[in-house]
């Protein structure tokens, strides 16, 4: 994803999947706590359904909305760990997986402590975050 963009400005924007089908709206934005880098999205999938997230990385910013290179379906059935949760490294293994994605080498995860996912754009801390 393009790095001059503000984490937050992506809350409230529209996604879409490869295809051009929409897939909801950003909720919430996970920042890694090591490093502070945006690595994953909240998107609200419907008015009665939950949020499923979606890696920033390969993800970019197009027409104002947030364009995502995995199929709706795909997304539909990432793992559900709950909003407004601390992101666990397990967890994000398991979220590596599920989108094919190359999981980081153990040297990237060991710069600047573990990689963890507590820390939301806003500057909330999730339970468990660390610093």
């Amino acid at each position: 994803m393009q790095t001059d963009i503000d984490p937050r400005s992506l809350i409230g924007r529209r996604a879409f999947d490869r295809d051009g089908t929409r897939i909801g709206t950003v909720d919430e934005v996970y920042l890694d706590d090591a490093t502070g880098t945006p690595e994953w999205a909240a998107v609200r999938t419907g008015l009665f359904t939950r949020d499923a997230l979606v890696p920033l990385e390969p993800s970019e910013l197009v027409d104002d909305a947030l364009r995502v290179p995995y199929k709706k379906s795909l997304i539909r059935d990432a793992p559900d760990f709950g909003v407004g949760r601390h992101l666990s490294p397990e967890q994000e293994l398991q979220l590596y997986h599920h989108y094919g994605m190359d999981v980081p080498r153990v040297s990237d995860r060991e710069q600047g402590g573990a990689r963890d996912f507590g820390e939301l754009a806003n500057g909330d801390r999730r339970p468990g975050g660390n610093g």
